[in-house]
């Protein structure tokens, strides 16, 4: 077994143009500073990372991870979380969406899927020469508008947006191959891949690539009443990427899984703090070291209520509590009789 590093921040929540959030520099002593081992990075955000220097200069990027590593913090992954969600847009949310986007190619869906593959592949190249093997990313949505079946869905709908989902991702994830880093997709309400299901029917369609893998993330499963510990079981081969982060729901007779259109504050569904909502983290650990997860336990803080920076605090001390220092032995080992196979086959009777 192996012992789940961490604990570490995704600082996509923390950027920002205040000090100590505004830089690289002062952002990766902060996070050492309450108590994080590693941070995983938002790759669209220029005020920690130029993307494109990271995909063409090594040199770049080891002063990138030596900044890091002066300031008491490893690099877990980089993500490209918006980039991803670019690569596939139904209509619908082409205005949504466009923010996610560089200025340029906003208003041109075309324009956009290119500079979002293009994204994703720089950031593969990027992670390659971090030193990394896995990038974090959202796969995008063509379906998604479709979720519910009503009106009734007509025959093939489904089955062909997925077609084309794969039609796009399967280049990105060979070469992901060359670089030799996993695509860790974040399941995820909004994107086609919102569960085991639909993550199965999309490795069905890109043969099962050795290089599409999971983020898991048990909160998003706790608002779809999704067992969010058998998840583990079920995909740990693909698991590699961990997102630690909490939720719950609490349905009335006025709402339930969809919430009323209500704001996070008011949903019978809400992202929280660690500690604070219903995952069973000690359930999920557990899993983890039993299954040999040997990445990062991430936290990822969104909360409704707690102030962000409380949350990032108390956050790494939940998630340093909950990590399991594997054992190297079996507790019962004072008791081995020490045998043989002469002594075994004697004891059965053969």
């Amino acid at each position: 077994m192996k012992t789940i590093k961490g604990p570490a921040l995704f600082l996509a929540q923390f950027a920002g143009d205040a000090v100590p959030f505004n830089s690289w520099k002062s952002i990766t002593k902060w996070a050492a500073d309450i108590g994080y081992q590693g941070v995983q990075v938002p790759s669209w955000d220029a005020r920690l990372i130029d993307l494109k220097k990271a995909a063409t200069s090594k040199d770049y990027c080891d002063e990138f991870a030596g900044i890091a590593r002066e300031n008491g913090v490893e690099i877990t992954e980089l993500s490209t979380h918006l980039q991803g969600q670019l690569v596939a847009v139904h209509p619908a949310y082409d205005e949504p969406f466009d923010g996610f986007a560089a200025p340029e190619v906003r208003g041109n869906p075309k324009a956009r899927q290119e500079w979002a593959v293009e994204q994703v592949k720089l950031c593969l190249t990027a992670s390659k020469n971090l030193g990394l093997d896995a990038m974090a990313t959202f796969s995008g949505a063509l379906a998604w508008p479709f979720l519910y079946p009503w009106p009734q869905r007509p025959a093939g709908l489904v089955e062909a947006a997925f077609d084309e989902l794969a039609r796009r991702w399967t280049p990105i994830l060979d070469f992901a191959d060359e670089q030799g880093v996993d695509v860790c997709y974040e399941i995820h309400p909004g994107e086609d891949l919102h569960d085991g299901i639909t993550f199965e029917m999309f490795l069905e369609r890109v043969k099962n690539h050795a290089r599409a893998n999971m983020l898991y993330d048990p909160s998003h499963y706790v608002l779809q009443c999704l067992d969010y510990l058998d998840n583990i079981d079920i995909y740990k081969e693909r698991i590699r990427m961990f997102h630690v982060k909490d939720a719950e729901f609490n349905p009335t007779g006025r709402q339930g899984v969809y919430g009323g259109y209500q704001g996070w504050v008011n949903r019978a569904g809400r992202f929280r703090s660690l500690g604070d909502g219903q995952v069973d983290f000690g359930a999920v650990f557990s899993k983890m070291a039993a299954n040999d997860f040997a990445g990062w336990a991430v936290v990822e803080w969104e909360c409704a209520l707690t102030h962000p920076e409380d949350g990032a605090r108390e956050g790494a001390k939940f998630v340093k509590a909950h990590i399991i220092r594997v054992t190297e032995k079996a507790f019962d080992d004072f008791a081995g009789a020490g045998t043989d196979d002469a002594a075994n086959r004697r004891m059965l009777g053969i």
